[in-house]
Parts: structure tokens; C-alpha cells; sequence
């Protein structure tokens, strides 16, 4: 009969030592890594969107979009922005997609920027099937900068950007390649095939 207090005073001994213990850190969470993405995967992302608008969608320019908070990669950038034509809706349809949220109308994910009349090509760019999109920007990329060496050296540490386009200089579709922010600052760029990833011409 003795040894059932010594029990009690065991179980509410262990009892409040398990309780007297510091409460455990709670391992905080790291935050989500940002990573750009090439042209052609934020290109399908958009026109499967693009297809919800219009079976017909066919895509009329691609640009690469630099985020200040997502480093580029050598034919990657961290946001994308394209146009889709519909003729039987006689519209224009543009989207962009985003891995990050930016201030402005640049958000995360595929987001429509609005639509626009749309008549038949004009100029010098033509809408396109996506699947002729069959090189992707990291490969253009690597395809001009073999070509570009004497300028690299020229100008060290340029930022690159990105345009896909069907132009009636060439038969197939292209990437331009174009050392600067964009094509209006820009004094040097690259035509490569964006079919067979051959590289076609300098734009000086």
C-alpha cells in the first residue's frame, strides 16, 4: 500500500519536468527562391491563357521583362510579355507572366493586360503558330553571344533582352537578341532562327 504515494510523486515529478522545458524554436521559413524562366516556358504558360480567349490565338511578338529583384540568367529573365491575334475575333489579346509580384500591372503568374482591334498583320510582323517556336531563348542566347565576342569586350556587363517575332525578312521565325534594355536603347543586337537555332544576322 506504501509504494502507490511514491508512484503519484513519481508521475508528478516527470509531469513537471516535462512542463518546466523551454519551449522549442519554431524553424522559421526561408523564403521562396525567385528563379527567371526561359522565353518559350513563359511563352506556352501565356498562350495556354491565350487559347481560353481564342482557339485561334496565334502569338505576335514575345519581350523579356527585367525584374530588379530576380536575377537574369544567360537566356532567362524573370517576367515575359506577349501579344496573341485572334482573326476570327478580329482582336488583339496581351498577357504578361511573372514569377514575382511588381509594382505597376506586372503580376505573379499569366495576367491579361487587356485586348485591342486587331485588322491583319501590319508592318513588318506577322503572327505564328506556336509550335514554331522550336529553340528556346537560353539556346538563341548562346547561339548570338558566340557571335558577338568583339562587342562583349567592347561593352563588359551589358544586360540582355529578349524579342520573338516573325518578320518578313526571314522566312521562319526569329529571336532577337539584343545587348541593352531594350531595342530602342539598344545600338547592337542578333538574329538567330528560332526554328533551327542558326544564327542569321548582326543589327548594328
Amino acid at each position: 500500500m506504501r509504494k502507490t504515494p511514491l508512484l503519484g510523486v513519481c508521475l508528478v515529478s516527470l509531469l513537471w519536468i516535462g512542463c518546466s522545458e523551454p519551449p522549442q524554436p519554431v524553424a522559421k521559413k526561408e523564403p521562396e527562391k525567385l528563379e527567371p524562366v526561359s522565353g518559350q516556358s513563359a511563352l506556352f504558360k501565356m498562350y495556354q491563357k491565350a487559347r481560353t480567349w481564342s482557339l485561334d490565338a496565334q502569338v505576335l511578338k514575345l519581350n523579356s521583362i527585367h525584374l530588379a529583384d530576380v536575377p537574369s540568367a544567360p537566356g532567362k529573365e524573370g517576367a515575359w510579355q506577349a501579344s496573341f491575334t485572334s482573326a476570327n475575333l478580329g482582336k488583339m489579346q496581351t498577357y504578361t507572366f511573372s514569377v514575382a509580384e511588381e509594382e505597376g500591372n506586372l503580376h505573379q503568374g499569366v495576367f491579361s493586360t487587356g485586348e485591342q482591334a486587331w485588322s491583319g498583320p501590319q508592318g513588318v510582323n506577322t503572327p505564328f503558330d506556336m509550335r514554331a517556336v522550336l529553340i528556346d531563348s537560353d539556346a538563341a542566347y548562346k547561339t548570338a553571344d558566340e557571335k558577338a565576342t568583339d562587342y562583349d569586350k567592347q561593352h563588359p556587363g551589358m544586360p540582355i533582352s529578349f524579342q520573338l517575332e516573325k518578320i518578313s525578312k526571314y522566312p521562319l521565325v526569329v529571336w532577337r537578341v539584343i545587348w541593352g534594355e531594350s531595342l530602342s536603347t539598344s545600338n547592337f543586337s542578333i538574329y538567330v532562327d528560332a526554328n533551327q537555332g542558326k544564327f542569321l544576322d548582326k543589327m548594328h
